[in-house]
């Protein structure tokens, strides 16, 4: 179970970090995908960050 919960961490980290990077790419002029679509990528990886790190601590919970 511990397996499952460090997965549901580490994969909340990299959505994190990809939506730090499209964001910091959004914010580049001359960028290539348009800049609206860069936001809309880092909103959708936000979002899954942000669930995938509300159900490893709702898991890490329930274990403890």
């Amino acid at each position: 179970m511990d397996g499952i919960i460090f997965g549901f961490f580490a994969l909340s980290a990299i959505l994190f970090f990809g939506t730090v990077h499209y964001f910091m790419a959004a914010q580049k002029p001359g960028m290539y995908p348009p800049k609206n679509i860069l936001k809309r990528r880092a909103g959708v990886l936000a979002a899954g960050g942000a669930i995938t790190l509300v159900l490893g601590i709702l898991l890490w919970v329930a274990v403890t």
